[in-house]
């Protein structure tokens, strides 16, 4: 134990850190060493000297490529952590030498993102056009884990309530519904009152099979005797979802806030089907124990505007008083 802990504070170099990660991303020397611009051989040699200084294996070595070993894995998801906050202290650094307003990494969900995401980046902006924010789209099982690491610094989307956790922070913003859309010159979006028998006969555009939207959405068919329509294409993403009601013809899920963007922009129609769903509400995910850059914490601020703007604009449409 104070052998490895010899190494991990004075034998490792950023170069080694560096050298891992790439390694885990590229599962291959010969691609590690491109992205390095470093030769194979010496690729092959930071990784005998940092496995020499641990006594340990930490990629196995085949035909197919590397894999990471256990122990692999767990100096990786290590480097991981100090490449992520060697990055942002650099970053602050840059911007207070530069007098920029510094940057923020975020993970969000396509639910959050035409509307809500973009309105609070705009509203940011405003208040500092040099500030930085760098998007990464994806979902909970893929974006909390790069949170953890410290290579994000909040997370924006659904509070789905099997990732809650002791060392994560989630403040709920608002519900957000969704609603059933398909391209605006198609037969469906010109009925007045389209059913679930006229989207069962039609190409669909769902969540993945392993989305709990996915589930409730295929629940909502059962419920009337209807089986899901068998032509599916399946994605998370919403631009997806737009090209495929337009070049295919089918139906698709949206959350109403985006929906209702992308119907002013002439991108898709609201069909007029109940849509009656138990979801999680769209809030913010940080890690508890986080020192937060300045420019997330304003970002943070900007997305509660944002949220609370568009509560008005739900409360303003369905005709009731907007929230105080």
């Amino acid at each position: 134990m104070a052998h490895l802990d010899r190494v991990f504070r004075s034998n490792l170099k950023l170069r080694h850190l560096q050298l891992l990660v790439a390694l885990d991303e590229f599962r291959h020397l010969g691609r590690t060493a491109e992205f390095m611009a470093v030769s194979q051989p010496a690729v092959s040699r930071m990784l005998s000297e940092v496995e020499s200084m641990l006594g340990l294996a930490l990629f196995a070595r085949s035909v197919r490529g590397t894999e990471p070993t256990d122990a692999g894995a767990a100096v990786v998801r290590f480097a991981r952590g100090v490449l992520a906050q060697y990055e942002r202290t650099r970053d602050e650094i840059d911007a207070a030498a530069s007098g920029a307003a510094g940057k923020t990494r975020v993970g969000a969900m396509a639910v959050a993102l035409p509307v809500l995401l973009a309105r609070a980046v705009h509203a940011l902006k405003l208040r500092s056009a040099r500030a930085t924010v760098l998007i990464e789209e994806g979902d909970l099982t893929h974006l909390l884990p790069k949170l953890r690491l410290g290579e994000l610094d909040l997370f924006v989307g659904r509070l789905e309530p099997g990732y809650a956790a002791p060392d994560l922070h989630a403040e709920a913003l608002f519900e957000e519904p969704m609603v059933v859309v398909a391209a605006p010159g198609s037969d469906v979006a010109g009925r007045s009152a389209p059913g679930w028998a006229d989207l069962a006969a039609l190409p669909c555009v769902m969540p993945p099979p392993w989305a709990s939207l996915r589930v409730k959405l295929e629940q909502q068919f059962h419920l009337r005797g209807l089986q899901p329509s068998s032509d599916l294409m399946e994605t998370s993403s919403y631009l997806s979802t737009l090209t495929f009601i337009r070049e295919r013809n089918a139906v698709g899920f949206l959350a109403k806030s985006a929906a209702r963007s992308f119907e002013s922009q002439g991108l898709c129609r609201i069909l007029d089907v109940p849509l009656e769903l138990a979801l999680p509400p769209v809030g913010i995910i940080t890690m508890r124990e986080a020192r937060l850059p300045a420019t997330s914490a304003q970002l943070i601020e900007c997305l509660k505007g944002a949220a609370t703007a568009l509560m008005a604009d739900a409360a303003n449409s369905a005709g009731s008083p907007a929230p105080e």
